[in-house]
């Protein structure tokens, strides 16, 4: 389990052999994680961290509770009819004949009761980051590690959270509305990525992808031809995939998104990307249910996944019919409580109305008001994919009260150190090969 720990926080590996007190377990297994431990794990209960044994066997329960959550294995087959539905075919199939108002309405309709779901935690969730924080909470108590953990900070040059923008192109009027978009965009100093569909939408000249790119935005694929069709079956996802793959390779794209964010984790592995950005934090007002549960990157494979964290404009503006910013700054606050990726999906496609169009001003406005005064790092998804790659491949290395980072990039890096404070795990921030007791204090990680 503490394999988990190490690779989410990259502390030194000599912390992945500590177990947590049994106490301590216990406790974890009758908090709030106890849903979650149940549905991973049906046949473990709250005594199964009584021993040394099962003190290792609920471990891996937090293991697999980790990866089950992150690869969605709560959601079942019947939560999610939708990818095999009859109705979803004849509904994409007539899609684009519909007008707005007959969509917004068959939409609202399949979606009502969302409010009512309970996982993930509406509106945002955080329970494998709150899990991993407790875990390692645990180290610190065992007694067998010391009171402060160092560790590699999640984002470079100390910044307090990260953030990125990106565009899915939806139509022909979404694709003339990008070069509007970009103007927007590089008015704030906004780093965004175009996500393209590149078959069937619309016609994607060449000149439009240089544009792009010359501007200093980024291209990525969006699906096939955004039918609702990508994951009905492996082998046609697979069939599928060699053609997204080949336009990944014409468009020089680094990342994927699927439309509609449809998507099984396990089936990615065929698509020849760096990054994939399709899987939800919490999915309740997308077609597909479901949500990973974390505001961290974390890799599928050698698929880095950048979730979706806060709700998409469409769900905004046309199914909650909110015109404003309440929402997403609530969302922004509890992801930059546990330091985490604030990542948007807005299309060129809904921002030719005067109403939307505020909005967006407002969240850019307020995004550059975040990386001003709170630090927030935004960047594109290209960027922060390289980044979390190499932060994966730098090390910690210990030299009695000192530490220091080693590996490619470590200039950009800034050690951490956990610790327990008033029964809560704080994080302290410092310079490289800083004494611990010189460090600065950051924010609460985890009540």
């Amino acid at each position: 389990m503490s394999r988990l720990i190490v690779q989410y926080y990259r502390c030194p590996d000599r912390y992945a052999t500590i177990v947590p007190q049994r106490e301590f377990l216990q406790q974890l297994r009758r908090g709030p994680f106890r849903p979650y431990f149940e549905f991973f794990s049906p046949g473990d209960d709250e005594t199964s961290a009584s021993n040394d044994a099962g003190a290792g066997q609920f471990m891996k329960t937090a293991e697999e509770t980790i990866q089950g959550l992150r690869y969605e294995g709560y959601v079942t087959d019947r939560d999610n009819n939708i990818l095999q539905s009859r109705i979803a075919t004849v509904y994409y199939l007539f899609r684009p004949l519909l007008p707005r108002a007959i969509r917004q309405y068959l939409q609202r309709a399949y979606l009502s009761g969302w409010n009512r779901l309970t996982i993930p935690q509406w509106p945002v969730d955080t329970t494998v980051d709150d899990l991993l924080a407790d875990l390692l909470l645990g180290i610190i108590r065992s007694g067998l590690a010391p009171k402060r953990i160092p560790f590699i900070w999640f984002w470079p040059d100390g910044a307090s959270s990260c953030a990125i923008m990106t565009h899915d192109v939806e139509t022909q009027l979404g694709l003339r509305h990008c070069s509007a978009l970009m103007d927007v965009d590089a008015a704030f100093g906004m780093p965004a990525a175009y996500q393209i569909v590149p078959e069937d939408r619309y016609h994607v000249p060449s000149g439009v992808i240089h544009e792009i790119k010359r501007r200093g935005f980024e291209v990525n694929v969006q699906d096939l031809n955004h039918d609702g069709l990508l994951f009905r079956n492996e082998c046609e996802f697979r069939r599928r995939a060699d053609r997204i793959n080949a336009y990944g390779k014409q468009f020089g794209a680094r990342g994927f998104r699927a439309g509609a964010l449809y998507r099984k984790a396990k089936w990615l592995g065929a698509l020849r990307f760096d990054y994939d950005m399709s899987i939800p934090n919490v999915a309740h007002l997308d077609p597909q249910r479901g949500g990973c549960c974390t505001v961290m990157p974390y890799f599928i494979d050698d698929i880095l996944e950048l979730p979706v964290t806060t709700a998409q404009d469409y769900s905004l503006f046309y199914i909650l019919n909110r015109y404003s910013l309440d929402l997403w700054k609530q969302q922004i606050d509890l992801i930059r409580q546990k330091h985490g990726l604030i990542s948007f999906i807005v299309h060129p496609d809904y921002l030719t109305n005067t109403r939307a169009n505020a909005v967006y001003y407002e969240l850019l406005s307020y995004l550059s008001e975040l990386r001003t005064h709170k630090q927030v790092w935004l960047t594109r998804p290209g960027e922060l994919n390289d980044w979390w790659r190499q932060r994966a491949q730098l090390q910690i290395v210990e030299d009695g009260t000192h530490c220091r980072i080693e590996g490619p990039g470590n200039e950009r890096a800034r050690i951490a150190y956990a610790e327990e404070h008033n029964g809560q795990l704080v994080f302290v921030i410092g310079n490289q090969e800083q004494c611990p007791d010189n460090s600065t204090f950051v924010s609460l990680s985890v009540s």
